[in-house]
């Protein structure tokens, strides 16, 4: 149980004006307000002020942002005109219908267009998916049920209960906060169960413990929340009783992260997991014996569990472990723990060196491997012979692409994907093994790819670690010409090539009209994130956060040196961990870069873990409140090291009043302190939305024409 950063309503504008903002005379969990600040230093900061999420003063600044900055944003050349291609391109009748989950014989997808922008929760016969001619049901119209109740749902996914799969709890958002309410749901009738189990609005993590069961973790109350701000306590909850006289079942301390049970249907038999979050990336994991005893799990706390098949559970090590390297995947019998018999460890799967595992799931009698290798996506299938050893195939899939695995069955070892590039529409397949993919469904070109080109180049960091990149611009192009980067950085999530339409993540097609009009796209992997498993990740960890940030300046001297680009007439991207990429980046680099694209950002790094689930990422950044911590912290975090002064490069920032994950704070501060030092930026506040900056495609269309006339600005080659 991970809840990664991530790891999705236009404001009414007073009159246009032409120019970014300058500086001014005036500038789930529970929102951290100025009174949380706890020392002198803190309490001096000006800005504190707008760590009050909902605060009128708070609230009032970012009003006059939002309106100063969209006025001038929407006045620039071709922003109506970026906006209308991007909605079509995003809300498109000719989509493709991805499966969210195979139930049975049935499959489910959340389908988004013009018409219905929230969604429509429907469900297919799994034969007519299969035959790419589904017969769908609606059972669910998101948009609708919002209007009946008068609240703004957003879709947060749907738990069914297997295997029969009649009675499903759906998780609604509103507004797209973390925080959703929890409904049970019957799909033989296609409504909300009356009297059925209801989980009032919280950070929930909860799973069926039987066809009258939940294990439920949420917010009980009064000291029931972690530091994080998510559940600390996990309970049995029987139907027909009140929530409030549910069974603990473990509680964990404050300091932990969070507490859940999570439920593997294997075989008929379900195996309930109870997970200790101690820190983002450390848990104590136990099997629930039928008689309710935890008996602990012999894998470390590190290992990111990720499938059951045969009686047998799979997980993905992340640091060595018994002679068996990190990144490795492992198993053992679950039925020999709970007998009390100590378990085989086998080795299921050993990725080489330029490879690193993204995705496990589990079919009828085989295990589905994701995988990447050097940042290209591939899918095996593994199965274990009589004699206990494990045999690969691979999937014949188009080289050089991102490989996402859908969904699988379970009653067959039928398994669905969607494979793209750059350049190559997404293609729906089904796959089996011992069998060439049936292609299901597959989109339609949306842009003229034969006049552009995409190559995988390497840069060299400052430690001589060799960073690769893709570059995407128009054939023929021999540059300087303005260049935009992608990264992230962070959290073992790695970024790969998908169809231009949707580059960069939550502003596309920014990337697409931006390589159309003769620029440069550059999706970059820097250390951080997962393209070469455990060991690229921990390279950033703590006090090696720099190396992303070197990583990525790194890239940005490569296109100079190869003469992609020119100094100054880059600009960088990135949202979540990948917004304090990007402010860090024109902080301490402000001579290289020519702008920034700051979307849902960590930027205050000395308050950060005070604010909404900072906390939970203190195994990500460290401690800021152990000076030991804060000594390699205080290096980089953005907002402590701004100066007046500097000629920064002019900033575009994004974020959500909703987002209760990272705190608005943290972009309102960074804007609040240009501001004070009189520089220019320009400061976008969805009022909803929550950590994706808004909720649905209509907000990602607004953004990306509003990245676009940024871009064309900022950058001198415009």
């Amino acid at each position: 149980m991970r809840y990664p950063l991530l790891l999705a309503a236009a404001a009414i504008l007073p009159a246009a004006c032409t120019a970014p903002m300058t500086g001014m005379a005036d500038v789930a969990a529970p929102a951290a307000g100025p009174a949380a600040a706890d020392s002198t230093a803190e309490a001096a900061d000006p800005n504190l002020y707008l760590e009050d999420i909902h605060g009128e003063r708070a609230l009032a600044k970012v009003n006059q942002w939002n309106a100063r900055s969209l006025a001038a944003l929407e006045a620039m050349p071709g922003f109506k005109q970026y906006q209308a291609r991007a909605l079509d391109l995003l809300q498109d009748d000719r989509q493709i219908a991805n499966p969210d989950q195979i139930i049975g014989n049935r499959v489910l997808n959340l389908w988004q267009d013009k018409a219905n922008p929230r969604g429509l929760w429907r469900v297919a016969s799994l034969e007519s998916f299969t035959a790419g001619k589904p017969e769908w049901h609606t059972l669910i119209d998101v948009d609708a049920l919002g209007k009946q109740e008068g609240k703004s749902w957003v879709w947060k996914g749907a738990d069914c209960l297997a295997p029969d799969y009649t009675r499903c709890m759906v998780a609604l958002s509103n507004g797209g906060g973390d925080a959703v309410l929890e409904r049970e749901f019957d799909l033989t009738t296609g409504r909300f169960v009356d009297g059925g189990f209801t989980v009032p609005t919280a950070k929930t993590r909860l799973s069926w413990a039987g066809p009258d069961a939940l294990y439920v973790a949420s917010d009980f109350g009064p000291d029931s929340l972690t530091d994080s701000g998510y559940p600390r306590t996990v309970k049995l909850w029987k139907r027909g009783a009140p929530l409030s006289a549910a069974t603990e079942i473990a509680t964990v301390p404050k300091d932990y992260v969070s507490v859940g049970v999570g439920v593997f249907e294997d075989g008929g038999t379900r195996y309930p997991i109870l997970n200790k979050a101690v820190d983002f990336y450390h848990s104590d994991v136990s099997h629930i014996a039928p008689d309710g005893r935890p008996i602990p799990s012999p894998v470390p706390q590190d290992a990111e569990i990720n499938a059951m098949l045969d009686g047998r559970l799979f997980a993905t090590l992340q640091s060595d472990w018994n002679g068996i390297p990190a990144g490795a995947i492992v198993a053992y019998s679950v039925p020999d723990v709970l007998a009390g018999r100590d378990p085989q460890v086998e080795r299921v799967f050993m990725p080489s060196r330029s490879q690193a595992v993204e995705q496990v799931a589990s079919g009828q009698s085989v295990l589905w491997v994701k995988l990447l290798d050097d940042v290209s996506g591939k899918l095996i299938a593994l199965t274990r012979g009589a004699d206990g050893a494990w045999s690969q195939q691979a999937m014949a899939l188009p080289a050089n692409s991102t490989v996402t695995l859908d969904a699988t069955a379970h009653d067959s070892n039928l398994a669905f994907v969607t494979v793209e590039g750059f350049l190559s529409p997404p293609t729906l397949d089904a796959v089996r093994p011992g069998a060439a993919p049936v292609k299901v469904d597959a989109l339609p070109a949306r842009f003229d790819a034969a006049t552009m080109d995409v190559v995988q180049r390497f840069a060299t960091s400052k430690d001589g670690t060799k960073i690769p990149y893709f570059l995407v611009r128009k054939k023929g192009e021999s540059g300087p010409v303005p260049a935009l980067i992608h990264a992230y950085g962070g959290f073992n999530l790695a970024q790969t090539p998908t169809y231009l339409t949707g580059q960069p993540y939550r502003s596309g097609p920014a990337g697409l009209f931006w390589v159309e009009e003769g620029n440069a796209f550059v999706l970059a992997n820097i250390r951080g994130g997962g393209e070469y498993g455990p060991r690229w990740h921990k390279a950033t960890m703590r006090e090696k956060h720099q190396n992303a940030f070197d990583d990525l300046a790194a890239v940005a001297e490569d296109l100079i040196r190869t003469g992609v680009s020119t100094k100054g007439d880059i600009a960088v991207s990135g949202r979540s961990n990948g917004g304090l990429l990007t402010s860090t980046a024109i902080v301490q680099r402000p001579d290289l870069y020519g702008g920034a694209v700051i979307g849902s950002p960590l930027i205050d790094m000395k308050r950060y873990s005070h604010l909404l689930a900072g906390a939970s990422w203190i195994g990500e950044y460290g401690d800021p409140d152990k000076p030991e911590d804060w000594a390699f912290i205080g290096q980089y975090s953005p907002y402590q090291n701004m100066k007046a002064g500097v000629d920064y490069p002019v900033p575009f920032l994004y974020t959500s009043t909703e987002d209760d994950r990272v705190h608005p704070a943290h972009a309102r501060k960074f804007a609040a302190r240009l501001e004070n030092f009189g520089d220019d930026f320009y400061y976008y506040e969805d009022p909803e939305g929550g950590h994706a900056a808004g909720a649905d495609r209509i907000a990602d269309a607004q953004r990306a024409a509003l990245v676009t006339v940024y871009l064309n600005s900022v950058l001198k080659g415009k």
